[in-house]
């Protein structure tokens, strides 16, 4: 039964970074980098930030390191570093890495047992365990495919967990147009 937890769980985690990965797919170099939000939140920043997640939450907490260099965990890393792409970094090389960070990963939820003890020394509670970590990682992971989700409907309306998977009620524009018009008019009747 536990094994079947934890591939149900590492299911959970490969289908939210799949996701992650497809928010970026037929977009130009511009929308993928480019902020969103007033903090900045951009495509690209958010899979750069989820390779450092997974990196060190599979990697360090378990002593098994992941054997690249990211200098942007480094203490005297530039605040919300992995959170932007520098012109320099192409999008092949953030994606890249993120796929050799699932690859590390992988191997490490493979080979531990959820019962692993790890330690991930800025929490309140640095003990910790495999089961743990994975319980974290999957909500991280799916909370930035949220904001993925958002981003992308703003940049060209796409919406979904995959090309093929909206996840949202089948229907044209005009419906989709006449529902946010709808929700408007609730939200400006209820703030009379």
């Amino acid at each position: 039964m536990i094994a079947d937890v934890k591939d149900l769980m590492h299911d959970y985690l490969r289908k939210a970074r799949e996701a992650m990965v497809w928010k970026l797919d037929g977009l130009g170099e511009y929308d993928i980098r480019r902020p969103l939000t007033p903090t900045g939140t951009n495509l690209l920043g958010l899979v750069k930030h989820l390779s450092i997640v997974e990196a060190w939450y599979f990697g360090q907490t378990f002593d098994r390191p992941f054997t690249e260099e990211l200098s942007w965990w480094d203490d005297d890393a530039e605040p919300n570093v992995d959170m932007w792409v520098t012109a320099d970094e192409t999008r092949e090389d953030v994606v890249g890495l993120y796929r050799r960070v699932w690859a590390h990963a992988d191997a490490t939820i493979e080979a531990l047992p959820l019962e692993a003890p790890g330690v991930v020394p800025w929490w309140r509670k640095p003990d910790t365990t495999l089961h743990s970590i994975l319980v974290h990682v999957i909500a991280e992971t799916n909370r930035h495919a949220g904001h993925a989700d958002i981003l992308r409907e703003q940049v060209d309306g796409a919406a979904g967990m995959r090309a093929d998977n909206s996840n949202l009620p089948e229907q044209d524009a005009e419906w989709w147009a006449a529902y946010r018009a709808r929700v408007e008019e609730a939200a400006r009747a209820a703030a009379v």
